[in-house]
């Protein structure tokens, strides 16, 4: 992964809120079912006071009827829309959770395989987890409580301008420091905190998964001390960026409530000095007070709110970024749909990005129906030549052709269809063998499958297994050995049965007596199909009607 942006958290926000579009009537309910529940809350302190102020002798004519069935009803009402506002921004948040997962799956087929070459896999996997699954914060706990922040507070600078205008007024001073001053000020302070935090979760995730598959290597060389000590390493700079932002949130917990009590003394000073130029009653203070002390809730959440911001925006950054990267190869949708014939490379020349060249004008012909060797030692180009006739990237100079049909002009979901590519790692899905064969064509019969396997070389092996085919493989198929896993690899690319067969170093695993029956396999395969098969090795190359040394 190549591209990362780093965006301000309302970019991040923007970004995220873009994708609200399909459940926006159901964001409206959930936003007025807020703010008439928050408003209820307040107000029941509200009529508290109301109803103190005949007892206290400042006021008279108040039915203290009225006002106790409206406090069991605002306490009843407050009860049921806080629930069903909850479960509303819930139901938006799993929803959209679902849609982005399917978003960013869509991202990685279109990024693979080039943009994935190389990138840490732990990180990909914190993206697809975690980071997603913290954005059920935002959507759930942060675009209705901003919104239900805004109305209240407007409708209670309003209820206090009614009192007197400078109560209204220092309303909404004091409303706009707690809901948008400490939080702004908070979330710069920790956002780039939080987009640390986030990348050092990836890191560690990295390092954890290459621990748990590098096991056998790391006991086999003495390495336990060296790999712990990394991983200690990552895991102490983890807890240094969430001790961090902890202390950010503490800081930030302290100055609210010491604002919000500012506020309460405010009021009564400001109301004490109009009470004493006659501009108020003395109930009309008592009432300001109680509702600038009780109405900060909203505003209050929205100041909490920031820390875990400090996370989610880093995680939704993280997402945004995965969603908007560009791949290194458009796929052709509209191309040509035959792919047949000669495979002439033209003067051929490519680099991966930010290195020197692989292939530096390189011009070869491979005619139909025969076994084509490329011959070379490590890192002179013949894996990447393969990934070029894949189409997993585009050269840089010269040309690729199928027949008459220059590669960038055929359909690319046709050209991989017509192709069968065995690369050097093959990889085994936990399931079944007969299903890890099956990969290469879902439909194919049993007798299929054996026969493919036969032709592999590894039937006799998987006969020999507890359950045939039915044996299920373990995670990564860690349960059978690299030859197992080559020759598994190869019986996909006969069951596969396309017009050109690619094979990547096919036998470097496999003992001769095996390679002998694979490599007899191929060369009963070759009369109606254009076979490429690279190798370091000689002997391998004994099959080939032609062979090119790189």
């Amino acid at each position: 992964m190549s591209q990362k942006r780093t965006r301000s958290g309302f970019g991040v926000m923007m970004g995220l809120i873009g994708m609200i579009r399909p459940m926006l009537g159901i964001m409206c309910l959930a936003i007025l079912m807020g703010c008439v529940g928050n408003l209820m809350a307040s107000f029941i302190t509200i009529l508290g006071g109301y109803g103190f102020l005949p007892v206290l002798g400042l006021i008279d004519g108040v039915n203290l009827t009225v006002i106790f069935v409206l406090l069991i009803l605002f306490a009843l009402l407050r009860g049921i829309l806080r629930y069903a506002e909850q479960a509303s921004n819930h139901y938006i948040a799993f929803k959209l959770l679902a849609r982005i997962r399917h978003k960013v799956f869509a991202a990685l087929r279109k990024l693979a395989p080039a943009k994935l070459d190389g990138s840490e896999k732990g990180n990909l996997i914190s993206i697809i987890t975690s980071d997603i699954e913290l954005l059920e914060v935002f959507y759930a706990h942060t675009i209705s409580p901003i919104v239900i922040a805004v109305i209240t507070s407007l409708f209670m600078v309003i209820f206090l301008g009614r009192i007197h205008p400078i109560f209204g007024a220092v309303g909404l001073i004091y409303y706009l420091i707690v809901g948008a001053l400490i939080p702004i000020m908070n979330g710069k302070r920790g956002s780039s905190t939080g987009q640390e935090y986030r990348n050092s979760f990836g890191e560690l995730n990295t390092c954890v998964l290459d621990n748990l598959y590098g096991l056998e290597e790391i006991l086999q060389f003495g390495q336990q001390e060296t790999r712990q000590k990394e991983q200690n390493k990552r895991t102490e700079k983890l807890h240094e960026t969430s001790q961090t932002l902890k202390d950010h949130e503490t800081i930030q917990k302290i100055v609210t409530d010491g604002v919000i009590l500012s506020a309460g003394v405010v009021m009564a000073i400001l109301g004490a000095v109009l009470l004493e130029d006659q501009a108020v009653k003395s109930w009309e203070v008592i009432i300001a007070v109680i509702t600038i002390m009780s109405s900060f809730g909203p505003t209050a959440a929205l100041s909490t709110l920031s820390n875990n911001l400090h996370h989610t925006l880093a995680a939704g950054n993280r997402v945004l970024d995965l969603l908007e990267e560009e791949p290194v190869v458009e796929d052709v949708a509209a191309g040509a749909e035959e792919c047949q014939g000669d495979i002439v490379c033209d003067h051929v020349t490519f680099a991966y990005e930010n290195e020197e060249k692989i292939l530096d004008n390189f011009s070869g012909t491979f005619s139909e129906n025969k076994i084509h060797g490329i011959l070379g030692k490590s890192g002179c180009g013949k894996s990447t030549l393969l990934k070029l006739l894949m189409r997993f990237y585009e050269t840089d100079q010269g040309t690729i052709s199928y027949g008459k049909e220059e590669i960038n002009r055929i359909n690319t979901k046709e050209l991989r269809n017509n192709i069968s590519y065995v690369t050097q790692e093959t990889f085994l899905f936990q399931d079944t063998i007969a299903n890890n064969i099956k990969i290469a064509r879902e439909d194919a019969s049993m007798e299929e499958v054996i026969e493919a396997a036969k032709k592999a070389s590894i039937h006799d092996f998987i006969m020999s297994t507890p359950e045939g085919y039915d044996t299920k493989l373990a995670e990564l198929g860690d349960s059978v050995s690299g030859g197992e896993k080559q020759r598994i690899g190869i019986a996909r690319a006969f069951l596969h049965n396309s017009k050109y067969i690619f094979l990547d170093e096919p036998t470097s695993n496999i003992d001769s007596l095996n390679e002998g029956m694979i490599l007899r396999s191929l060369d009963q395969e070759k009369k109606d199909k254009t076979i490429i098969l690279v190798s370091h090795r000689k002997s391998t190359m004994g099959i080939a009607d032609e062979v090119k040394c790189m």
